[in-house]
C-alpha cells in the first residue's frame, strides 16, 4: 500500500476511534474518570502520573529506598538473587487500584501500561547484559482457572516484548495451593509457600547457568519470590533477579 493510499485509511481509523470514544466513552479502571481521547489504554494519564513511586536514594542491589547506610531489606534475599526492582508502593492509592483491576477486575489490558513502567526501571549493567529469560510466578491451577489467566504471566509477556526476551511461563509449577498471603505474618508467609514450587519436568537443561528474571505483580515480604528463586537456583539457574510492579513498604520506610 502506498503512502498516499494509506492516508485516507489512517484518517478513517482515527475518525472511527474518535466516534467510538464519543458513543462509548471509556472509564479509567483505577479512578472511574473518563480516559482521555487518544489514550488507548484502560488507565487514565492522571492515574499514571499519581503513581506513588519508590523514593530515592535506593539500594543498588534490591532497589529498596535506603533508610541508613546498610540496607536491611537486602537481608530478605538469598545471595543468588542479584537484584530486585519495583515501580511503586502497594497497597493503597493509585498503584493498588491498578493492581486490583488487573488481578481481580479482569482488566488484562492494564498489564501493558504496568509493563511500560517496569521496563523503564534502572538495573545494574551485568543484569541487563546477562538476563536470559523471564519467568512469571505461577498460580495454583484452580486459582488460574477461576481467574481465567495468571496476572504475572501477562506482565511477563508484556515486559518480554519490551525487553526482547523470551518468556518461560511453564518453567515453574505450584505443587499445592496456598492460602492468600495478605493477612499472614512474615513467618506465616514463609511457612505457607515452603515447598509450594518446583521446576517443571524437562526445564533443567535450559535453566542451567542462566540468569533468570522472576516477574510478579507485587512483592511484600518476599517470601513467595524467594521460594521461587530458590527453586530455580536448585534446578540449575546461576543467578536470579526479581521485578514487580508494586512493593509493600517495610516498617519505617519513607512512603
Amino acid at each position: 500500500m502506498t503512502l498516499i493510499a494509506s492516508r485516507p485509511l489512517a484518517a478513517a481509523r482515527s475518525a472511527g476511534a474518535a466516534l467510538l470514544d464519543l458513543l462509548l466513552p471509556r472509564a479509567c479502571v483505577a479512578c472511574d474518570r473518563l480516559v482521555e481521547s487518544g489514550n488507548r489504554g484502560v488507565v487514565c494519564g492522571r492515574c499514571w502520573a499519581r503513581l506513588h513511586e519508590l523514593p530515592h536514594p535506593r539500594c543498588e542491589r534490591c532497589g529498596h529506598p535506603m533508610r541508613r547506610e546498610r540496607c536491611a531489606w537486602c537481608d530478605l534475599l538469598p545471595p543468588f538473587v542479584r537484584a530486585a526492582r519495583s515501580v511503586c508502593w502497594i497497597p493503597g492509592r493509585t498503584g493498588g487500584a491498578i493492581v486490583h483491576a488487573l488481578k481481580y477486575g479482569g482488566w488484562r489490558a492494564a498489564a501493558e501500561g504496568m509493563a511500560d513502567r517496569m521496563a523503564r526501571l534502572a538495573w545494574p549493567r551485568d543484569v541487563i547484559e546477562e538476563r536470559a529469560a523471564l519467568v512469571p510466578v505461577p498460580l495454583a491451577p484452580v486459582r488460574e482457572r477461576e481467574r481465567g489467566y495468571n496476572q504475572s504471566a501477562l506482565l511477563a509477556h508484556a515486559l518480554g516484548a519490551r525487553w526482547h526476551l523470551p518468556v518461560w511461563p511453564r518453567c515453574l509449577e505450584r505443587t499445592r495451593a496456598t492460602v492468600s498471603q495478605t493477612r499472614l505474618t512474615p513467618d506465616q508467609r514463609r511457612h505457607n509457600v515452603s515447598g509450594a514450587f518446583r521446576a517443571a519436568p524437562g526445564t533443567a537443561p535450559r535453566l542451567r547457568g542462566a540468569h533468570i528474571v522472576l516477574v510478579d505483580d507485587v512483592i511484600t515480604t518476599g517470601a513467595t519470590l524467594v521460594a521461587c528463586a530458590t527453586t530455580l537456583f536448585d534446578a540449575g539457574a546461576r543467578i536470579i533477579s526479581i521485578v514487580t510492579f508494586g512493593r509493600a513498604p517495610a516498617v519505617g520506610d519513607r512512603t
